[in-house]
């Protein structure tokens, strides 16, 4: 009959007991080797090793997950930020200076990527054509096609920030003196207008009738070197035009040539409803 132990053992025999014990628990290398050939062939996970230095009981599960959340966040937001950092360069260096090269190809190049305006950028219409940009004539002429806008005073409005935007970027330029900015829209068979659909992926089918024609010009002034910068609108019916009028209460001057030669008011320029004359010294 074995003799009970009236002591606890000690450190080193508890080494010493569990020197030989694999994840396992087994102390016989063969034994041992045979269970872990099972549990691959069964698919079944290995257990806790319960003398593990670092966590045996899977306590820390929660904060392991808490920090790689964490670290994933952190990453995206990083990502993102870079991104819009490595856009803005990119735009910014792909963006034309008009106000120093006018050809068809910096107008095109505009026209796509958008011209700096205020402190953002103006897009323009992803359908367009260049009719003309030389530095020789000192004239650009452009037509595009808004498949945005739901009816006239939309288009009216925003067509008159890419004019501008457009304009004032190639007035800059001393060899240019006029910009013509044609606009036109798709119509149905009731004169309505035709948006894009499914983000822009679906284009209207209806009918193109030409909308309205900004014409911007610059004026050598006599005195002082300066010049001035006038716009024209021009195209836009005496009905249209009335509408207009009585649906704006700014007090801007424009210049608006009808078809019935009619003469109305217009918004200011931060509304970008109809055109602004500017002086610039």
């Amino acid at each position: 009959m074995a003799r009970k132990r009236s002591e606890a053992p000690s450190a080193s025999e508890v080494t010493k007991l569990f020197a030989d014990v694999d994840e396992t628990g087994h102390t016989n290398a063969s034994t041992a080797r045979k269970e872990r050939h099972h549990r691959k062939k069964t698919g079944k996970a290995l257990d806790i090793d319960p003398l593990a230095d670092e966590d045996p009981s899977g306590s820390n599960v929660e904060k392991i997950i808490r920090k790689v959340a964490t670290t994933f966040v952190v990453v995206v937001l990083v990502l993102v930020i870079v991104a819009q950092v490595s856009c803005g360069v990119i735009r910014r260096a792909r963006t034309a200076d008009l106000s120093n090269d006018v050809s068809v190809r910096t107008v095109t190049a505009a026209l796509e990527g958008g011209v700096e305006w205020g402190n953002g950028f103006t897009q323009f219409p992803d359908d367009y054509t260049v009719d003309e940009a030389d530095e020789t004539t000192g004239r650009i002429e452009v037509t595009v096609i808004d498949t945005s806008s739901a009816d006239a005073l939309e288009c009216l409005s925003g067509s008159q920030i890419q004019a501008t935007a457009l304009a004032i970027n190639s007035l800059l330029n001393p060899n240019i003196n006029t910009v013509v900015y044609h606009v036109s829209v798709h119509e149905d068979a009731n004169g309505k207008f035709q948006k894009s659909a499914a983000l822009g992926l679906i284009k209207p089918t209806g009918d193109i009738k030409s909308f309205v024609t900004f014409t911007w010009t610059k004026n050598l002034a006599d005195t002082n070197n300066g010049f001035s910068w006038s716009c024209t609108i021009s195209g836009i019916d005496s009905d249209l035009a009335a509408k207009i009028k009585s649906q704006i209460s700014n007090s801007s001057t424009t210049i608006i040539s009808t078809t019935t030669a009619a003469t109305t008011s217009a918004a200011s320029t931060d509304a970008a409803t109809t055109a602004a004359t500017a002086s610039a010294q």
